[in-house]
């Protein structure tokens, strides 16, 4: 799920690639159409999550929450949009991370308190989700009160943290955020709103990121630049690890919850972010053309073309082609109207496979020695697929070299790739790898050079779905899926089936 190309890896029907963190941003800015505004914001992250989506917009004494399964487009139309009327709004898009994907576990959450309202959109995990659980709990008891009536049937860390800072009736918003975030572990980039303000705030580590921007009338939080760019606001800064800021008509402030530890998340670079989106003041394109540069040099082949992987591989490759000399070519060609389905493929289908969404050129592929460039390989499906294809459109030998370092572990902070026991590379060699997708060869870059690719200091950056070094404490890496609520204290073993999507009816949510 990737901006330059719905769904990259979901190129086999019923295979699941690595699942993208969800995508946030939020808007002040009275006189605008703060509702039209997130709409296009949330177009520019759709890669980032394309379960559901939601926006949430207050008029300064009502929040109105419009929420649903699907893409952006799906969900939203004119006639929606022009109901959501106000000076603030957030907005989200989701894949599910924890909790399962049905419309309940869709964000931005509502929830009322004793001074008002919050909505809030998460994007991360957090993964000491369990001691909140009895943290909120505690305070409900000693408040007599619960935040969410008579129960606590929350599904996602997002429904905790949003109700934790809902419990504090003798506080504002503001000041519960500030009390109640130096207690969550994991990672967090949010945006959140009461009703007059837009607050922002992010985990200490940073792994996620979050940026501002700056509107005529207004301020802007996102995911991602790309975002700012779509709306016209102007990019000020990235929100610090650990900084929470505060948006409301006495202008904007900024103040610490907890000590900066930056550990960016280094597959952003890989496969997150959207190309045209500037990480630590570097445009991610160039990053990539980079890695692949670095790739051709660890591991040069004699070859006649270049190709990608549509869209997961092409700037990798473009980079590929440019140290190596070898022609850049476009061998495979997507269908851009493939993207996320509810329709179940037919056995026929399946047995299609890739064909679906990718399809040969063949009088280019044809009696070539190709080199073959993707960004990640996690199960080896969808590449040994691939493979297989490009023999039968006439390839003669076929090299597939990979933009980053075997994934051999899973992410507890907000990508879903897999269990460590699905993940090929946990358990194979990189030959016995090239072997099972029958390739002629495989290189990968090393983690060494993709670092040095993206110019942030090591020590800056989450490694751990590659080093296995976890920045942050996770609970039982062994049994621990990141689906880890769905209830709450719920473990998932490696067998791990997915929960089953539910659709729902078009609700309103209103206070």
């Amino acid at each position: 799920m990737r901006g330059d190309g719905l769904l990259n890896h979901d190129l086999m029907p019923g295979e699941k690639g690595p699942q993208d963190a969800c995508g946030v941003f939020g808007v002040w800015a009275p006189g605008e159409e703060v509702s039209k505004l997130t709409y296009f914001g949330l177009y520019a992250l759709q890669h980032r999550g394309q379960e559901s989506a939601g926006i949430a917009v207050s008029d300064g004494g009502n929040i109105t929450v419009y929420k649903d399964m699907g893409l952006v487009s799906q969900v939203f139309n004119e006639a929606s949009l022009e109901s959501l009327r106000g000076h603030v709004a957030i907005g989200h898009t989701r894949y599910s991370t924890t909790g399962a994907s049905v419309w309940e576990n869709a964000q931005p959450t509502f929830r009322s308190t004793a001074t008002g309202h919050i909505a809030l959109g998460h994007n991360g995990n957090i993964t000491n989700t369990p001691e909140l659980r009895v943290r909120l709990r505690e305070l409900s008891e000693a408040s007599g009160e619960l935040p969410l009536g008579d129960q606590i049937q929350m599904s996602s860390d997002t429904d905790v943290l949003t109700s934790l800072i809902a419990a504090h009736p003798d506080l504002s918003i503001e000041e519960a955020a500030k009390l109640e975030l130096p207690q969550v572990r994991g990672a967090f980039s949010l945006v959140f709103m009461d009703d007059d303000a837009l607050y922002g705030a992010r985990d200490p580590q940073g792994i996620r990121p979050l940026v501002l921007g700056r509107l005529e009338t207004g301020w802007v939080l996102a995911s991602e630049t790309a975002a700012l760019d779509i709306v016209g606001a102007a990019f000020v800064r990235e929100v610090e690890p650990g900084e929470l800021i505060t948006i409301d008509e006495q202008g904007l402030r900024s103040q610490r919850f907890a000590d900066a530890d930056p550990k960016g998340c280094l597959f952003e670079y890989v496969y997150l972010a959207r190309p045209d989106t500037t990480i630590a003041g570097r445009g991610v394109q160039a990053s990539r053309v980079e890695i692949g540069r670095r790739l051709a040099i660890e591991h040069p082949v004699d070859a006649d073309l270049v190709i990608p992987v549509p869209e997961s591989g092409r700037y990798g490759a473009i980079g590929y082609a440019q140290e190596s000399g070898i022609p850049f070519a476009e061998g495979l060609v997507k269908n851009a109207y493939v993207g996320r389905t509810f329709i179940e493929p037919s056995q026929t289908i399946r047995q299609l496979g890739i064909r679906l969404k990718l399809n040969p050129l063949r009088d280019v592929i044809a009696g070539k020695k190709l080199v073959v460039v993707d960004d990640s390989i996690v199960r080896g499906n969808t590449q040994r697929a691939l493979v297989r294809m490009l023999r039968e459109a006439g390839a003669l030998e076929i090299h597939v070299r990979i933009s980053s370092p075997p994934v051999k572990w899973p992410c507890f902070y907000g990508i879903d790739f897999a269990t460590r026991a699905e993940l090929i590379a946990n358990g194979l060699t990189i030959d016995e790898i090239c072997n099972s997708i029958g390739a002629d060869s495989l290189g990968y870059v090393s983690l060494d050079e993709l670092v040095d690719a993206t110019t942030i200091p090591a020590e800056r950056l989450c490694r751990a779905c590659f080093d296995g070094v976890y920045p942050v404490q996770i609970p039982d890496p062994q049994v621990m899926s990141t689906q880890v609520l769905e209830g709450i204290e719920r473990r998932v073993v490696a067998s791990n089936k997915t929960a089953a999507t539910v659709l729902n009816k078009k609700q309103d949510e209103r206070s």
